[in-house]
């Protein structure tokens, strides 16, 4: 015997325990961490991300405002496009990227904002 639900909303929103499920089973089966290992001091973030079977001459790492994006070219033997934003912008200056054994590492240095204060004349 089935049961239908008498009155059907016209927003479905997934439960919590579903989405559960749905990150369990993107990561299960997904063949790279596509979240990256994260940790951070007052200077800098590190990003790690699995990138396995690519060389550093596969990868390109572009750095925009807050947001980092990692792709493998077009004639590598994976492709990987990734997109990462982070919660204050990146000062290039300060960062690196280095891949050792199928690990991307990235440093990226906080960009510290300029004061934007300007000294108004009284009349």
């Amino acid at each position: 015997m089935f049961f239908t639900p008498t009155h059907r909303s016209a927003h479905f929103a997934p439960r919590a325990h579903d989405r559960a499920f749905e990150r369990f089973v993107n990561e299960a089966f997904a063949g790279a961490r596509r979240s990256p290992l994260v940790e951070q001091d007052d200077k800098s973030w590190t990003l790690s991300l699995d990138v396995p079977g690519l060389s550093r001459e596969d990868l390109s790492v572009a750095i925009e405002g807050a947001v980092v994006r990692i792709e493998s070219k077009a004639e590598a033997k994976r492709q990987i496009k990734l997109a990462y934003e982070l919660p204050q912008a990146i000062d290039l200056a300060t960062s690196e990227a280095k891949l050792e054994n199928g690990v991307l590492t990235l440093k990226l240095g906080k960009l510290v904002p300029a004061s934007q204060v300007s000294n108004l004349q009284i009349n």
